[in-house]
């Protein structure tokens, strides 16, 4: 199918991309603060990073379809952020912060 006839969905991918990265990049930063700061465990610093980051996510979207006249809450905009934090806990998952390799 050449480029020119694919159907336009309304859902620009590079705004979601953006809203995806941006979510994991927050959802590291709260990580970062619940286990360095607070000194949280793995497990705890993930959850409350996740728990923070979605929530703030859907808040926002929220606040922009009720008190905004030139934007409006999108679903897609919800998924997008809540599937950078998902990215980011399996990273962080992944990664065992505790091992440090000697040089």
């Amino acid at each position: 199918m050449p480029l020119k006839k694919i159907p336009n969905v309304g859902v620009s991918f590079a705004d979601k991309i953006f809203h995806s990265l941006t979510y994991v990049v927050l959802t590291f930063l709260w990580f970062g603060t619940f286990y360095f700061q607070f000194k949280k465990g793995k497990i705890k610093a993930i959850v409350y990073a996740s728990i923070i980051s979605i929530i703030f996510g859907i808040i926002v979207e929220v606040l922009q379809g009720v008190f905004t006249a030139t934007r409006q809450a999108d679903v897609y905009d919800v998924l997008a952020n809540s599937l950078g934090v998902l990215f980011a806990v399996s990273l962080l998952l992944l990664k065992n912060i505790n091992t440090v390799k000697k040089l």
